[in-house]
């Protein structure tokens, strides 16, 4: 019974930020509503005893992405008055795109069928008797039979950053840079300039 309320609970609190991130004005208060949906997406998780997912969803999407983007919106001066002035133009294209995702989503609905219950006790190890849980069953199978994929989604990963930093890398010419080449190559006439001064003259 608890449990059931706490689903309805965290559903419409999902359903509103997720409704709250597509509608507000400001992108900073969609970003936030964005990190709500992600707390109740947890929340929905642990219920049915995904804890792994929960976690990895707060940890990965909540600790770096969100933060992330509420980072680049509020530090970026982006002109979304201008970003939005192309959306009557292009407003026919996103209607036919939302329809056929909408008559996705009910095609998967309508062949969706309810499966057998989950088991109140998780499956026991075959050595040992130890519990299986979430945790290390995807942990086995990540670091096992899908190895080489993990490690090319890894790489693949790598790549995107690395062309991520090269695309948004600018060379302002106002800028003075560091030459590490140049000053190891500088000589002892070219940095140091030895001047003597008789004595009782000083220096002005």
């Amino acid at each position: 019974m608890i449990a059931t309320i706490a689903f309805y609970v965290f559903t419409v609190i999902l359903l509103a930020s997720a409704a709250a991130v597509v509608s507000a004005r400001n992108p900073v208060h969609s970003v936030l509503f964005l990190i709500v949906a992600f707390f109740n997406v947890a929340a929905l998780f642990l219920l049915i005893g995904a804890e792994f997912l929960a976690m990895i969803l707060v940890i990965v999407y909540v600790g770096a992405v969100a933060v992330l983007f509420l980072f680049v919106v509020m530090m970026l001066n982006i002109d979304f008055l201008q970003l939005r002035s192309g959306f009557v133009r292009y407003l026919p294209i996103g209607t036919l795109l939302g329809l056929i995702l909408f008559a996705e989503l009910v095609l998967v609905i309508g062949s969706w069928a309810v499966g057998p219950a989950l088991p109140s006790q998780p499956p026991l190890l075959a050595t040992g008797g130890v519990a299986l849980t979430n945790t290390r069953a995807l942990g086995d199978i990540l670091y096992t039979r899908y190895l080489f994929a993990f490690q090319a989604a890894g790489l693949i990963l790598l790549v995107a950053m690395i062309g991520a930093i090269v695309l948004t890398l600018r060379h302002r010419a106002d800028v003075r840079r560091q030459s590490v080449s140049a000053q190891l190559a500088r000589t002892r006439a070219e940095t140091v300039a030895v001047v003597k001064v008789p004595l009782g003259t000083g220096s002005d």
